[in-house]
């Protein structure tokens, strides 16, 4: 027995807000994917000049490459883990569908799916944080360069929270 067409359209109402949620989390793969690129653009950048640096410079160097692996690390996590959200959304809906269309009391599943899928978009969002964290040190500016004077210190404007 095919299925009525106002039980299709429930569904297709019900299942409204887990689309919604996939719009927000490609606006969230979009971000991702975009500091991926500029990290690697870096990269490349002091690639160039780590050969022909010399004593402290490259040192810095060296150091801000092994701080750029690290990002690149926990921001190819971070999409992994939102990429797996998505995935456990469409889950959802998929089952939403076979569960009307078939008669299948599978409610639990369901919601397991999407609690499945909070818990991987919360992990992707968490390693999001602490990439920006991460990029935070390559940041600031080296102390040295700001010269400040004792006051300026004692009034903490060389914060490095």
């Amino acid at each position: 027995m095919a299925p009525m067409l106002s039980t299709v359209a429930a569904t297709i109402q019900v299942s409204i807000a887990p689309v919604f949620l996939l719009a927000g989390l490609a606006g969230i793969l979009n971000v991702l994917v975009g500091r991926m690129a500029r990290v690697v653009d870096r990269a490349r950048t002091i690639e160039k000049l780590h050969p022909v640096s010399t004593g402290k410079e490259h040192d810095r160097h060296v150091w801000e490459l092994r701080l750029i692996d690290r990002r690149l690390s926990v921001i190819n996590t971070s999409i992994a883990l939102c990429v797996a959200s998505a995935i456990a959304i469409c889950l959802v809906v998929a089952l939403m569908f076979v569960a009307e269309l078939v008669h299948l009391n599978i409610g639990g599943a369901v919601a397991v799916a999407f609690i499945a899928s909070m818990l991987l978009l919360t992990a992707g969002l968490s390693a999001f944080l602490f990439e920006i964290r991460l990029s935070m040190r390559a940041v600031h500016v080296r102390e040295e360069l700001l010269e400040l004077d004792e006051k300026a210190r004692r009034l903490g404007w060389l914060r490095r929270d």
